[in-house]
């Protein structure tokens, strides 16, 4: 044995190590399980204008009372708004919106014949009420009738509609509802809609609170003051009143059939995808698909990731780390020797092994193969006439030639094969090296092993007859 070998007692090699399923397992479980209580903790909390929250800002006692005055199949609340879901006999309420809703979407459904009702007095519907020539504007901050002595709680009142000095009534939707006690509303202006509901004020001027009006074959119903439909505002008989006939208005029969529709409720943050229209082509679908992407996008980076998302793909990330540092530990590596007691490669090994080794190399420029052979033939030679090296071309030429162990194609092939290596020579040394074939490789040690194969023939037959007596 070498006395710097190196071997491993069997004892100290390493084992395969069991990935820990059992702790692995539990890890997982409880990061899922910590993953559905908090989501499940975030949809406990209370939402404003939540449909299933009976708190004080909750709208549940407002779809309570929509299902009781046109029924409870007629009245779907969602949190995603599917156009494609919608018929020009359908009714659409949106409360608060976070976001505007897509104006040619809402467009193009009251022109073919829905009715919509938007709720907000600060939300993101400026955008579509100014599409239909609505306008905000500050309630009137010394209102003549509110509740508590409040001005923020003023109370509103029904218009009644005017046509050629006549008194016709007031609009359908607030017929039920005497007054309404507004939260801090905003007002509306109009150059054509019909007034609904106004705050009369005192030493200022009015503030309708409420219009309507045709677009298309379509009604839109806006209301400057969300509040109005939330659990506490709904204690009022004027505000339920106005709940139910905001209902009984949207799906009310009109001039030109039966609606029997439904009434799709959306508030706050909510979805929206599809087209409207059961005859919407390809390109329609795909714009309307690329149109939602985009809104997303947009949504993303100007008020990040939503709470539930990031939990999700934190948790994910948290996961993945686990499953990657339980791999990684569980993984067995191989114990390497000292320094000292490595065996030394081939290649960097002297001698006739270490030149071998480099030549053989896959990487070796196949031209040093060639220049090796060439001194194989160089030092035979020199060894057969007792001559000292190197030799040049001409003098391999001139002692094969008096050799004469070559016939004429062979000698032909010698002096190609001479000029071949100076030309590659000549390379090499100006940091150019050819490339070279195997196949040539192959010929030029055939070659070679040939004439060195004669020349020590040559010195055998000469040993031979010079010892004879």
């Amino acid at each position: 044995m070498h006395p710097f070998s190196y071997h491993e007692p069997a004892h100290q090699r390493p084992h395969p190590r069991p990935i820990p399923t059992n702790l692995f397992a539990t890890l997982i479980i409880g990061i899922l399980a910590g993953i559905l209580t908090i989501l499940s903790s975030t949809q406990a909390l209370a939402i404003p204008y939540g449909f299933e929250d009976n708190s004080w800002e909750g709208c549940s006692t407002f779809i309570h009372t929509l299902k009781e005055t046109i029924g409870n199949d007629k009245v779907i609340t969602t949190s995603n708004l599917k156009w494609g879901d919608l018929t020009p006999y359908d009714g659409l309420i949106v409360i608060y919106p976070l976001r505007p809703l897509h104006s040619d979407e809402l467009s193009a459904f009251l022109r073919s014949g829905g009715r919509v009702a938007i709720i907000d007095d600060f939300g993101a519907s400026e955008e579509n009420l100014q599409r239909f020539q609505i306008n905000r504007v500050p309630a009137p901050t010394q209102p003549a009738r509110m509740l508590r002595n409040n001005p923020a709680l003023a109370i509103a009142e029904p218009i009644a509609d005017t046509t050629a000095g006549r008194t016709s009534g007031v609009h359908p939707a607030v017929a039920s509802a005497s007054t309404v006690v507004t939260n801090h509303p905003s007002a509306l202006t109009h150059p054509n809609l019909t007034s609904v509901l106004r705050i009369q004020a005192t030493g200022e001027p009015d503030g309708i609170i409420a219009v309507a009006g045709q677009v298309g074959k379509g009604r839109l119903f806006a209301v400057s003051d969300g509040s109005v439909v939330i659990n506490q505002m709904l204690r009022y008989p004027g505000n339920r009143g106005l709940a139910q006939g905001i209902g009984a208005y949207l799906i009310a029969d009109d001039t030109w059939g039966e609606r029997n529709g439904k009434i799709y409720v959306v508030a706050r943050k909510f979805e929206e995808s599809g087209a409207f229209g059961n005859q919407s082509t390809i390109a329609k679908s795909i714009n309307a698909f690329a149109r939602d992407q985009r809104q997303r996008i947009a949504e993303a980076r100007a008020t990040g990731l939503s709470a539930t998302t990031s939990i999700i793909l934190g948790a994910l990330a948290g996961l993945i780390g686990l499953i990657w540092i339980g791999n990684a530990a569980a993984r067995s590596y191989q114990r390497k020797p000292p320094e000292y007691a490595r065996p030394l490669p081939i290649v960097m090994q002297g001698g006739v092994a270490g030149r071998t080794a480099v030549l053989a190399a896959p990487t070796t420029n196949k031209a040093l193969v060639l220049l090796e052979l060439k001194s194989a033939l160089e030092e035979a030679i020199a060894n057969h006439v007792n001559t000292k090296l190197p030799l040049s071309a001409p003098d391999i030429q001139d002692t094969i030639e008096r050799l004469q162990i070559l016939d004429e194609q062979e000698w032909e092939k010698l002096k190609k094969l001479l000029l071949s290596v100076d030309v590659l020579e000549t390379a090499i040394a100006t940091g150019n090296p050819l490339r070279v074939r195997d196949r040539d490789v192959r010929l030029a040690a055939e070659q070679v092993h040939t004439i060195l194969a004669r020349i020590n023939e040559k010195g055998r037959t000469r040993a031979h007859v010079s010892s004879k007596p």
